[in-house]
């Protein structure tokens, strides 16, 4: 049994590509585990093209960070700061490696549960910009948009963008946010929020 534990941990590995930026065709190792789910080139294009405005010296907040695609990707676009939030050891420490071979010190990666992490009163500086893109068919969007409202993460007009599968359940969001970009690819939507 732990002969086959230890194929598991050592899979081949994956990778991630910059689309722009600082480091724009860089490709970045990423672990091939289970529910890690990297947001394709094709999403993340539209997701940045919908953010160009906004990156640049915006401080943002990854959670269910994985490969990190989305962080890094905003810290290529000259972001402020990016703090990551990965629930799993070995993700989160791939995304050290990845950092620290980006020679950045603007990113900061949490290995912690998201949502015990949201669920506490933010001591720090709010955030500009959010990425939500947890594993599908956990439901665990909700939560954290809760969590986001109440308990101080979010700055003045920041911007929320969240990732479902298709069937997710209609968003409830609190008064008076809106969804003001929203597109469909294959299984997956992908909304931008705008907190107000």
């Amino acid at each position: 049994m732990k002969k086959n534990r230890n194929l598991a941990q050592s899979q081949p590995m994956g990778e991630v590509r910059v689309i722009a930026g600082l480091w724009r065709g860089r490709k970045l190792p990423v672990l091939n585990a289970d529910g890690l789910r990297p947001t394709t080139d094709r999403v993340k294009e539209t997701l940045f093209n919908w953010l160009m405005m906004d990156v640049p010296n915006a401080r943002c907040l990854d959670c269910f960070a994985g490969s990190g695609s989305l962080g890094i990707e905003a810290l290529s676009r000259q972001a402020q700061a990016v703090t990551f939030l990965e629930k799993f050891a070995n993700a989160a420490n791939q995304l050290k490696k990845n950092l620290a071979n980006l020679k950045t010190d603007k990113g900061t990666v949490h290995h912690t549960d998201s949502l015990q992490f949201l669920a506490q009163k933010n001591s720090g500086e709010p955030f500009d910009i959010v990425f939500v893109d947890p594993p599908f068919h956990h439901n665990f969007v909700p939560q954290v948009l809760v969590h986001l409202a109440q308990n101080g993460w979010l700055a003045n007009n920041a911007l929320i963008y969240v990732e479902t599968e298709k069937n997710h359940a209609p968003l409830q969001l609190p008064e008076p946010w809106q969804v003001i970009k929203e597109k469909t690819a294959g299984m997956v939507v992908s909304r931008l929020i705008k907190v107000s």
